[in-house]
């Protein structure tokens, strides 16, 4: 065979392949290393009396919350129960105040008329007669519903339930003391319905509180000797209470 033909002839062995780099063994070691950290550090689990202990305190905790919201849910039933008997108690209020007007106007009437009038006119006392027992049937009717007058003549003054118009000079009566009724209060159960408006006393001895405690013989005249504490111009006493 011609060398020329040899030379010619292409390689028919196939080139090598470039070899692998092996595998980084420490890659696989490092990845390893945080799991088996986490576990040695993870906590131990509880024990049995540590874990009783927490279903203990968590069942004391879940009683407490259901015992409030039972006693707030009955809280809510009382309070919707008093709203109800107070709308049902209270609810002919604006009707019954206007219906004041009447009995007031019955009143007027009933006053207008002289005694000697009635008795002088048949005519006029029928009428008189008729116009009473209009008032009576109102104020039954008034008083079924649990509203009645306010009886202020001779109290002492109260701004609940009255309403001062003017004063008038009484020396015998003592101040702050209703001497006289304008227009008369009305009172719906147990809630003032109309203040009374009324005229108030002064100029009289001042009233002596209710919850005035009584007097003891502690309390009585000082003795005759004793004279009472006044402050002189020319000691030390009379300078610290200057300063007081």
């Amino acid at each position: 065979m011609p060398q020329d033909a040899e030379d010619k002839t292409p390689n028919s062995e196939p080139a090598a392949e470039p070899e692998a780099e092996p595998a980084d063994e420490d890659t696989g070691g490092e990845a390893a290393a945080p799991s088996e950290e986490a576990e040695a550090e993870a906590p131990p689990p509880p024990s049995p009396e540590e874990r009783a202990a927490e279903l203990e305190a968590e069942v004391e905790t879940l009683k407490d919350q259901l015992l409030r919201a039972l006693a707030e849910t009955q809280n809510v039933r009382r309070r919707a129960e008093r709203d109800r008997a107070d709308a049902s108690r209270y609810a002919v209020s604006g009707f019954a105040r206007d219906m004041l007007a009447v009995a007031d106007n019955l009143r007027r009437a009933l006053d207008t008329v002289e005694p000697g009038t009635r008795a002088a006119d048949p005519a006029v006392d029928a009428l008189m007669t008729g116009v009473e027992m209009t008032e009576r049937t109102l104020l039954g009717a008034l008083e079924g519903h649990g509203i009645t007058r306010m009886e202020a003549l001779g109290q002492p003054f109260d701004p609940n339930v009255h309403e001062a118009m003017f004063e008038l000079e009484d020396p015998e009566k003592p101040s702050g003391t209703v001497i006289q009724v304008v227009e008369t209060g009305y009172v719906i159960h147990d809630r003032p319905l109309r203040p009374a408006r009324v005229a108030v006393s002064r100029g009289g001895p001042k009233q002596a509180p209710a919850d005035a405690p009584p007097a003891s013989a502690e309390d009585g005249p000082a003795p005759s000797g004793a004279t009472p504490y006044e402050k002189s111009a020319g000691n030390a006493g009379s300078r610290l209470d200057e300063e007081l």
